[in-house]
């Protein structure tokens, strides 16, 4: 492995207070990256007074908020090296994190993403996620979330569904091939969107049990139950169902992903966020048709078998060591 193998992308919005100490944990990294690409979205160029605290940070700033998909994308679109890191600017990975997943890429040729065990930032006996599943209704999760870090915590590497992107590896070439993010998205979902797409292509996901990074979550978006946070989950949920599940099991599915929708409509109301629910699913239903003029496309280059792409989803409402993100 040498250094010039992968980038490192960073988007940053309003998280001028984690992100010197996220750069910090890059710098101490065991294996550099070729290039750190901070892509900033905010309208105040906050990020120029980082220039130089890293000999191979570059700042790409935006002056507007493209959303964390097309933000990324603007960076992928710049990105030479063989490999692709996704770190948030909340999230700070110790050491050998870098490395760890890097040797996993190796290791391992028939997968393009890997992703990292993430703890809590606040206390690291907890796990903020282990990879993120897909349910067969449509609902994603992240797994063993806020479970307890000596008991959930895998000890040797597993496939999963798909990387949470807060800190992930890709194949830059498998990445380019499928599109990158989905723009329309803006914000949440967009990395099972992207994990789905990359399973509908052939690709394998790998967790990496000893790339660790701590994870504050949200710091930038606010709290996973905010109105915005809620609004682009729920509207995002029915366009990677529509986009991605592929031939007979979009119909067999379809009626329990319908099901979901409306139930989650409800669990939303009894917080008090009955009118962001509507909004979600209403806007959902009027990018349909640019969603299904997306699936056409996706599901022509499909190589991975429906059994395949069904073998990789969960099936279990209540999984132990599992909490459901709604």
């Amino acid at each position: 492995m040498s250094a010039g193998e992968v980038t490192v992308i960073i988007v940053n919005w309003q998280a001028l207070q984690t992100l010197p100490r996220c750069l910090d944990c890059l710098g101490a990294q065991t294996l550099q990256p070729a290039t750190i690409l901070l892509v900033d979205n905010s309208d105040s160029g906050e990020c120029a007074s980082l220039s130089g605290r890293l000999p191979n940070l570059r700042i790409i700033s935006t002056r507007r908020n493209l959303g964390f998909a097309a933000a990324n994308n603007l960076a992928l679109a710049e990105t030479k090296t063989d490999w692709v890191a996704l770190l948030n600017p909340d999230a700070f990975p110790e050491p050998e994190w870098l490395e760890h997943l890097l040797q996993a890429a190796h290791r391992h040729p028939e997968c393009a993403s890997f992703g990292s065990i993430q703890l809590i930032d606040a206390d690291d006996r907890l796990l903020d996620g282990a990879g993120d599943q897909y349910h067969f209704s449509g609902l994603m999760r992240r797994a063993a979330h806020l479970k307890p870090r000596d008991r959930f915590s895998p000890r040797q590497d597993k496939k999963i569904f798909s990387p949470c992107a807060a800190a992930a590896l890709y194949r830059t070439a498998s990445l380019q091939a499928v599109g990158g993010f989905d723009e329309d998205f803006f914000c949440y979902g967009e990395d099972v969107d992207l994990g789905f797409r990359l399973r509908l292509a052939g690709h394998d996901s790998l967790l990496v049990h000893d790339a660790i990074v701590r994870h504050v979550g949200s710091a930038s978006t606010g709290d996973k139950r905010s109105a915005f946070a809620s609004y682009h989950g729920h509207r995002n949920m029915v366009w990677v169902f529509v986009k991605n599940m592929p031939g007979i099991l979009f119909w067999l599915c379809l009626p329990v992903h319908i099901l979901a929708n409306v139930l989650l409509i409800f669990v939303l109301a009894l917080r008090g966020q009955g009118p962001v629910a509507l909004r979600a699913k209403r806007d959902a239903l009027l990018g349909l048709p640019r969603a299904w003029a997306k699936r056409s496309r996706i599901q022509s280059r499909r190589k991975a078998s429906v059994f395949q792409i069904w073998r990789g989803l969960e099936k279990r409402w209540w999984c132990k060591g599992d909490c459901f993100q709604t």
